[in-house]
């Protein structure tokens, strides 16, 4: 069944060297190659960007983090591009151009159709998760909710013939 939701997700990656220094290069160098490869993958909706094509000019959790704000078709979409193509090897490197975050700094969420959030969107929806954990307005790969026109209600008692 198709959804009339669409999968928004953030990531915030806090740099351990400013991206003109040598520890960034390599991750500075796959920037570009790993964004087409998004574009060109199946369920890929859109993406926040500047002029330049990415986005990281764009810092509003402070000048050493890098922020993504993508949105997909769905959860299984978006978990294959990034756990099951490039992107993955790219991941698998991370600590050596990121700190480890003690806090969540990735945040999952349904946005209606069409619908392109704000940085602000998902700062509220990233400050939701670390606050109350997953729930369907803020969640994780690990703990996912169905967008909302396909959760299907409990049934009651009184549905099921059980006596």
């Amino acid at each position: 069944m198709s959804s009339r939701f669409e999968l928004a997700q953030l990531n915030i990656a806090s740099m351990k060297a400013s991206l003109e220094s040598p520890v960034m290069a390599d991750f500075v160098a796959n920037l570009e190659p790993i964004n087409a490869l998004a574009e060109r993958s199946p369920g890929f909706i859109w993406r926040l960007q500047d002029e330049a094509g990415d986005a990281t000019a764009i810092r509003p959790f402070g000048p050493e983090v890098l922020v993504n704000l993508s949105v997909w078709r769905d959860v299984a979409s978006l978990t294959d591009f990034a756990y099951r193509s490039d992107h993955a090897q790219m991941l698998r490197r991370r600590r050596e151009w990121f700190e480890r975050l003690s806090a969540m700094h990735q945040v999952l969420w349904w946005v209606p159709e069409g619908h392109r959030p704000s940085m602000e969107e998902g700062a509220r929806r990233l400050a939701h998760l670390r606050e109350r954990g997953p729930t369907p307005e803020a969640f994780t790969f690990r703990q996912s909710f169905l967008a909302p026109d396909q959760a299907r209600p409990i049934a009651t008692f009184a549905e099921t013939g059980a006596e």
